[in-house]
């Protein structure tokens, strides 16, 4: 298959509609099928971000898609990433760098459009060098309001010749209305490159859609390419932490029954504009861990390990945390010896003063003053992909944030420290390091007086990589792998330009 240099663009009806598993589990059929592929995002919004090899920063879910493509992540799979600070400005991160803060009408007025050569090179770049590359789209092509500047989804596949492939998820109600609507909404010149539709997360017996189908073919001219069934327990990563359901939410664990006799309860605090929430997924893959996101403190009274994660809004996550009493019940565990950890923007708040002009501008804030360490916010991001020990224990990380740590007490942890039950680090994915975070669980478990045993032998690598077999599956078993295939390597789409009934 070398020399294949195809390329696919996987767009939705919304945002949500599975895109980034749809694209993963193309990557990880055509990975095993021998083609060398490569995903790519033009422009990801999204605060789960991670660190390549190179020191770039880009969306966690294209490195998880590149793990889907058993290929080294890099800064070309996602040259734009955007991570919002507030509903109006974001982060605007380019080629695995910050280049400042915008607003969402100053990005789009003007500087994404200038942005459409740098995608596209970078994406020329990877059909050089890959036999395959199979692009995610962001929201909904038929965002007619934005189309002008659009560099990620039809205006993305027109600039290539790619063509697209409209993934719907019909668990969410009318599929078909949002194939036919987001077909009529795009330009003729669009719709030429629309080659034909997905379903996802269909429940029941697939014979009692075909009529449907066959009727969205007539009105359309395009095909549904395959009919994905709703899966239970994925555990992939997702692209926002602000679509985590506040109320009771639990993270899906992928082994659930309890190693030992009992049970660990974790409660992770849902800051405003949280970030990296995925370093718990670790901790909900350990069977007989449980992993809720709570925003309340009664729903921590159960808890036996508290987590504050990353937020793109340190001071307003510590402030939000005083409003709601949970700043209060935090400092109540710690002086009860109950376990707390704070990752990266966690692990400040946990502090005793922030010094901050660059991301809120509120200049000095007290932090919860749970651990003797101070932070000044640098303009300057630290990326870097750090390794170590701890707790005997060989550890890897990566760490993006602005704000630096003088740490003057406390027992060394990582790049922070611990004082009695409470630990911060700006250590992401340390939990992914399975010895680790054996120890951590264990020490956690004497804490909070729990007879608690960790599996010993869970690897979270292992059930990671199955669980992209499983999106791999899922394309194999239920999509027309021949028809992606022709779409991948010719280019060419199917059917003629779509015209609604009743046009001129």
């Amino acid at each position: 298959m070398t020399g294949l240099a195809g390329g696919l663009l996987v767009a939705g009806t919304t945002s949500d509609a599975g895109k980034s598993v749809v694209t993963a589990g193309i990557c990880r059929w055509l990975a095993r099928k021998g083609v060398k592929v490569a995903p790519f995002k033009a422009q990801n919004m999204s605060l789960n971000s991670f660190v390549t090899r190179e020191g770039a920063e880009i969306g966690r879910a294209q490195a998880m898609q590149a793990a889907a493509a058993r290929v080294e992540p890099s800064a070309l799979m996602n040259p734009v990433l955007l991570k919002p600070g507030s509903d109006r400005s974001s982060q605007v991160v380019l080629m695995g760098r910050p280049v400042g803060e915008m607003s969402a009408r100053g990005y789009h007025a003007g500087r994404q459009e200038t942005l459409l050569d740098t995608v596209v090179e970078c994406l020329a770049e990877l059909r050089r060098t890959h036999d395959a590359v199979i692009c995610e789209g962001a929201g909904s092509p038929a965002e007619i309001n934005l189309r002008r500047s659009d560099i990620v989804n039809m205006g993305l596949a027109r600039a290539a010749g790619l063509p697209v492939v409209v993934v719907g998820d019909i668990d969410r109600g009318g599929v078909f209305a949002s194939f036919f609507g987001t077909t009529a909404l795009l330009a003729r010149e669009d719709q030429a490159l629309v080659s034909g539709y997905l379903v996802n997360k269909f429940r029941g017996d697939v014979t009692l859609l075909e009529p449907g189908l066959e009727q969205l073919y007539g009105l359309t001219g395009r095909r549904v390419l395959g009919v994905l069934p709703f899966a239970h327990g994925l555990g992939i990563d997702e692209e926002d932490g602000l679509r985590v359901s506040l109320r009771g939410a639990v993270r899906e664990s992928v082994v659930a029954p309890p190693y030992g006799a009992d049970v660990l309860r974790v409660a992770v605090l849902a800051v405003p504009l949280m970030s990296n929430f995925t370093d718990v997924d670790a901790l909900a893959a350990e069977p007989g861990v449980v992993v809720r996101f709570v925003d309340r403190p009664e729903e921590l009274a159960d808890a036996d390990l508290v987590v504050i994660p990353g937020t793109r809004g340190t001071v307003g996550a510590l402030r939000w945390l005083h409003e709601r009493g949970l700043a209060a019940a935090v400092r109540r565990r710690a002086a009860e010896g109950r376990p707390v950890l704070g990752v990266c923007g966690g692990f400040q708040v946990l502090g005793a003063r922030i010094v901050d002009d660059v991301e809120s501008r509120a200049g000095s804030v007290e932090g919860l003053g749970l651990l003797p360490v101070s932070f000044r916010f640098a303009v300057e991001k630290t990326l870097a992909r750090p390794s170590g020990s701890a707790l005997g224990e060989s550890v890897e990380g990566y760490e993006i944030h602005h704000g630096v740590a003088s740490v003057s007490g406390g027992e060394p942890f990582l790049d922070g420290c611990r004082v009695g039950s409470v630990w911060g680090t700006h250590w992401h994915g340390s939990l992914e390091s399975d010895g680790f975070r054996r120890a951590f669980l264990r020490r956690v478990a004497a804490d909070a007086g729990r007879a608690f045993v960790p599996a010993p032998s869970t690897s979270f690598a292992a059930l990671r990589e199955a669980q992209l077999d499983r999106l791999g599956d899922l394309i194999e078993a239920h999509a027309d792998t021949g028809a992606l295939m022709r779409l991948i390597e010719g280019g060419a789409p199917s059917g003629l330009p779509f015209v609604p009934p009743g046009a001129p």
